[in-house]
């Protein structure tokens, strides 16, 4: 009777801490919706950059609609796998050691913080994670529904890089929990088109949306910058920081604000990219040239080389190599025709002189 009665308490010991639990993920969410919606109101009635409706509507379609599909997809799935794996290793990983538990919390925020402006700054500098990655910043305006701008398969990454420092740290449930709705909270808060108050202040401590707006520049030596999800620490630390006015945000060249578009647009391989994309070739050599330069410490007397170089890639890569290399043939057959014909006037120029 009393195993029995012990069975029962341990039973019920369970399933209200898995209650609590699940009560504090609904009430983050609720909070979060919340919040969402607040941002919202703001945009619309007190927004930092003029936008209509006419330019905001294809923004709000498509990025709810990533948002809806990327939750059927993965995010539904993310988060509770996260839970479980914090609930098999909280006592297993490097945070085992500490007894602290305020101490346990701070350094696996910190450590999720630095983790995500580690992954985001790869985004920028990996071609294959930017082919997914440049679709959060093909929004032309900005505004809070960008934060759910991302291709599953960046979140699939994400949620890999999240469950690995979870095992290397043990994170704790309850800490995990509060980790992803504090950087869900700043995401939205950050994308935001609104005016916030001390915004340049809070700017010494937490990415702010005027902070973030570079990140999303159209010029890459500009969105190269500002990588942090929460904190501006990571960004003064590494010298990534950046604290000016982009002109315009996006990306180079044309590419669809369709839905469809958007998620087959980060499933195509770089030389696969249609010939008929409309795209500014000179601005994107012009670019690639840039970093080649910034590369070898802008050091004169390479800069022909560097163009050249720049221009045999993003060649490669917009229209493919075949395309390269049948443009070098047509050239060089080009070439050797002109040749021929300077030749034979020369020579015929040198008969009538005679």
């Amino acid at each position: 009777m009393l195993n029995e009665l012990k069975s029962s308490m341990t039973f019920l010991e369970y399933y209200l801490t898995w209650l609590i639990k699940l009560s504090s993920a609904s009430l983050a969410s609720y909070s979060l919706i919340m919040f969402f919606a607040f941002l919202v109101v703001l945009e619309l009635n007190y927004p930092k950059e003029k936008l209509n409706i006419t330019q905001l509507q294809p923004s709000y379609l498509s990025n709810i609609k990533l948002f809806i599909f990327n939750s059927v997809v993965i995010s539904l799935l993310s988060i509770p796998s996260l839970l479980l794996l914090a609930s098999h290793y909280a006592d297993k990983g490097l945070l085992s050691a500490i007894s602290n538990p305020i101490e346990k919390a701070v350094i696996s925020f910190l450590a999720m913080d630095l983790m995500l402006y580690c992954l985001h700054n790869a985004c920028h500098h990996v071609d294959c994670l930017w082919m997914l990655h440049k679709i959060h910043h093909n929004d032309p305006y900005l505004n809070v529904t960008t934060a759910f701008r991302l291709h599953f398969l960046e979140i699939l990454l994400i949620t890999c890089m999240k469950a690995l420092l979870v095992l290397v740290l043990g994170i704790e449930q309850s800490w995990l929990l509060a980790n992803e709705a504090v950087i869900a909270f700043f995401t939205m808060l950050h994308h935001s088109n609104i005016v916030l108050l001390a915004e340049q202040l809070l700017g010494w401590v937490i990415i702010t949306p005027y902070l973030h707006r570079v990140h999303h520049s159209i010029l890459r030596n500009e969105h190269d910058r500002n990588y942090g999800a929460v904190l501006s620490l990571w960004d003064r630390l590494f010298g990534t920081l950046a604290v000016l006015k982009p002109k315009q945000v996006g990306v180079n060249g044309y590419m669809s604000q369709d839905f469809i578009d958007l998620i087959s647009c980060g499933l195509t391989l770089p030389d696969q990219v249609s010939s008929t994309q409309a795209v500014n070739l000179d601005q994107m050599i012009a670019e690639a040239a840039y970093y080649k330069a910034k590369k070898r410490g802008f050091y004169p007397g390479n800069e022909l080389q560097d163009w050249l170089e720049a221009k045999t890639e993003i060649i490669s890569l917009v229209y493919g190599k075949k395309y390269l290399k049948n443009k070098l043939k047509f050239n060089y057959s080009m070439f050797k025709l002109v040749s021929f014909q300077l030749f034979a006037k020369n020579r015929g120029n040198g008969m009538l002189a005679k």
